[in-house]
């Protein structure tokens, strides 16, 4: 064999095999469902299919990825984290204490997210979410401050990001910095710094694809979060809309993309104890996925989508004493506890001393209390005493949630619809449950064994070739 030949046959195996094993996504999906938990996955599941009165699960479109895992989710500081310590380790890697972003514990050393590493590569990046967009979970992926609360300092380091597209109900504090001081607006610091702010689908139809755009809801709508998905009417901005207007601005460049969607209310809906609520947020985050999905099919060997959570909300259990589930009854819920609250006061405005067969009505016709399910002695005993408090001595009760406060006799309803639909909840905060961690694409037989928040971000880098911090 002439050496020559012999020589270059050698260079192309070495080159084909380096190829090979230097394979690297160009598109990067991680998405986050905040307070997900493996049983609010399996919730969603087994709910869809009792709607058509099967025994056995629906599965998302997640759930079937071909790689499946789970991941422990503790806090530098504590055994059970919250949305800053568990967004950095998802973000960044590292471990901190809880309520801080994407720093060291002591709020010195700022870590770098895997968004600025597919930044520094000529990815565009895209950091969507359905609640504000200064939020824990979200912020740990282009922010560093020491204190999650602060909104407003959050919200400049979008400017220092120069990531591509944001997008989620608004920002908390735009005008108010961590010293509850009045300072300049943000808005019009983010458009010096080139980034076209948008209010609403209509507005991102109108705009250059290309520009840095942050998408946020309709003006005149609530900042702090987009409806509950069991609340959205046509014409609400959802999660599933947001991911795709994301994947077509950011397709716009050559070099691929790296995009985290966050699910921020499936874990305001489990604080809640909101059933319901929760699934419908689930099955809302899995549109979400589906749209991810669909463009991996397109593009299945340049594409890697994560599926994840930051912690589990709520101690979800599936299952409460009967070996029958009747998850099915919460299809009697209409709308999410937030929503029924105010529905109440209404209703008690409209009605103040309405009698108590016409509160059963009225809790019927929402939740299908006593109309189509029945109630344990227990609860209609405790929701009885509520409404002599309420409608006869007209002393209003109210329970509280992280982040909402309720009326009692709307609190308790929904307690009664979780207790009569198989559906029970340890607390109302986090908990240290396992997270789910799925995969698919380039390199996502990587995420096959047991692992830590952390170790998820480390193995993206891994899989795309970054040289983690």
């Amino acid at each position: 064999m002439n050496i020559k030949f012999f020589n270059l046959l050698i260079a192309l195996f070495l080159f084909i095999g380096s190829t090979f094993a230097q394979k690297q996504p160009k598109y990067i999906f991680f998405m986050i469902g905040d307070g997900m938990g493996l049983n609010q996955v399996q919730a969603a599941e087994i709910y869809k299919a009792s709607l058509d009165n099967k025994n056995t699960v629906y599965p998302t479109v997640f759930s079937q990825f071909p790689y499946a895992t789970f991941a422990t989710s503790h806090s530098q500081s504590h055994g059970v984290t919250d949305s800053g310590a568990g967004g950095t380790a998802l973000a960044v890697g590292y471990k901190t204490k809880n309520g801080v972003i994407a720093m060291d514990s002591a709020g010195v050393k700022a870590y770098k997210s895997i968004a600025y590493l597919a930044k520094e590569k000529g990815m565009k990046v895209g950091i969507t979410t359905s609640v504000s967009i200064d939020h824990a979970t979200p912020a740990s992926f282009y922010a560093n401050q020491p204190d999650r609360d602060m909104y407003y300092e959050i919200g400049l380091d979008i400017i220092k990001s120069n990531f591509d597209f944001f997008a989620g109900s608004g920002f908390l504090k735009p005008t108010t910095n961590a010293k509850k001081e009045e300072v300049a607006s943000l808005f019009p610091q983010l458009e010096k710094a080139g980034y076209k702010l948008l209010y609403g689908l209509d507005d991102y139809k109108k705009a250059n694809k290309s520009d840095k755009l942050i998408l946020m809801n309709n003006k005149g709508t609530n900042p702090v979060s987009l409806k509950f998905a069991i609340d959205q009417k046509p014409g609400d901005l959802n999660l599933s809309e947001i991911t795709s207007a994301a994947i077509e601005s950011l397709s716009q460049g050559d070099k691929g993309f790296f995009l985290m969607v966050e699910g921020g209310k499936i874990d305001w809906a489990c604080h809640s104890n909101d059933g319901a609520a929760a699934i419908h947020e689930v099955l809302d985050f899995n549109n979400a996925v589906q749209k991810a999905y669909e463009f991996y099919q397109k593009h299945p060997e340049e594409t890697l989508i994560i599926v994840t959570a930051d912690h589990e909300t709520g101690g979800m259990g599936v299952g409460n004493g009967s070996s029958t589930l009747r998850i099915k009854n919460l299809e009697n819920q209409k709308i999410s506890q937030e929503a029924l609250s105010l529905l109440v006061n209404d209703f008690r405005t409209k009605n103040p001393n309405a009698s108590w067969d016409q509160l059963k009505e009225f809790l019927g016709e929402n939740l299908g209390l006593w109309k189509n399910i029945k109630v344990s002695e227990d609860f209609t005993e405790d929701l009885q005493e509520a409404y002599e408090k309420s409608f006869v001595e007209h002393k209003n009760e109210t329970s509280k949630s992280l982040y909402a406060t309720s009326d009692k006799i709307a609190d308790l309803a929904i307690k009664a619809l979780n207790k009569a639909s198989s559906v029970s909840w340890a607390s109302g905060s986090h908990s240290a449950a396992y997270i789910p961690v799925y995969a698919i694409g380039v390199g996502s037989e990587e995420f096959h064994k047991k692992m830590d928040n952390v170790d998820i971000p480390r193995t993206v880098s891994k899989v795309a070739g970054w040289s983690h911090p």
